[in-house]
């Protein structure tokens, strides 16, 4: 419930609070007055003023903005004595993501996110459902000698977040698992042998742990998406390249959130339907069909 001060009351507490910041800042009125452009008199005469008078909000504003402070604070708004911009920095943090298959930030995310839904928008195929053949074609260019090892560390980590009993919802845009079937674009030059192999795998899986594990296909042309991770309530994060975009606040990720369920109730391929589809995507590979969907 919302409190109604008196303007006294008000006043007061600014003083209080003014004062407060001062001191957790190690500033002084020579200080605040020099950087706010104002006579020290007049903050001399915030500080120690009696009556029911306020400031007016641009020097409220520049009080709050030297000492670090939101001006809502100040007012006795709001208790969060934090401004605007750290509590941005706090809900957003821009991580570096590695070239490796799960690296050290993601699984840590993932364990924070133990028991919750966790949902998933890859940048290509998702690196959980492959085998180790195609994580070694994918990855040796850039990991080099490491791959194998690479690909041992990526196994435990699996195991690990499975065992964590998370459901995981996948939705992969439709051209990336055409364009793999066919060996086109990123895919380019990746053995048949390979992609029956992988196809065969990502069938296994679906099947065997279905529900909790759920793959579906979204058209990219009817609804686009960036690469996501969504953790739960807990965080959701964007994938740019090299870096990863993380907010930890409720109303983004409840808007990503919301977004990615769009791209499921939208699926051209719904998770229900991805057996079959693999089927006859495995079928047209084998008979030399160019691969459809």
């Amino acid at each position: 419930m919302q409190n109604f001060f008196t303007k006294s009351y008000r006043a007061e507490l600014f003083r209080e609070r003014l004062q407060q910041a001062m001191q957790d800042a190690g500033s002084n009125q020579s200080h605040l007055s020099r950087e706010a452009g104002v006579d020290r008199s007049t903050i001399s005469q915030l500080l120690k003023s009696d009556g029911p008078r306020l400031p007016n909000a641009h020097l409220i504003a520049q009080c709050a903005s030297i000492l670090g402070v939101s001006a809502d604070w100040l007012l006795g708004i709001t208790d969060k004595k934090e401004s605007a911009a750290d509590l941005l920095a706090a809900s957003m943090k821009m991580t570096e993501a590695s070239r490796a298959l799960i690296d050290e930030q993601i699984f840590q995310w993932h364990q924070e996110a133990a028991g919750y839904k966790i949902r998933h928008v890859p940048a290509g195929l998702p690196d959980m459902l492959k085998t180790n053949a195609m994580l070694e074609w994918e990855y040796a260019p850039s990991l080099g000698r490491s791959t194998t090892q690479a690909i041992s560390d990526s196994e435990s980590r699996l195991e690990l977040m499975r065992r964590a009993r998370s459901d995981y919802e996948i939705a992969v845009p439709l051209h990336d698992l055409l364009s793999f079937a066919r060996a086109e674009g990123y895919y380019a030059g990746l053995p048949l042998e390979t992609r029956l192999a992988q196809i065969d795998y990502i069938h296994d899986l679906t099947t065997e742990h279905y529900p909790s594990l759920r793959l579906c296909l979204f058209d990219a042309r009817r609804l686009y998406s960036a690469p996501v991770t969504i953790f739960g309530p807990l965080l959701a994060v964007i994938y740019l390249g090299q870096n990863y975009l993380a907010f930890r606040d409720h109303t983004r990720v409840d808007s990503i959130t919301a977004h990615f369920d769009t791209l499921v109730r939208n699926a051209h391929v719904p998770a229900r339907d991805m057996p079959i589809m693999l089927e006859r995507l495995r079928r047209d590979l084998s008979t030399s069909k160019t691969p459809s969907l």
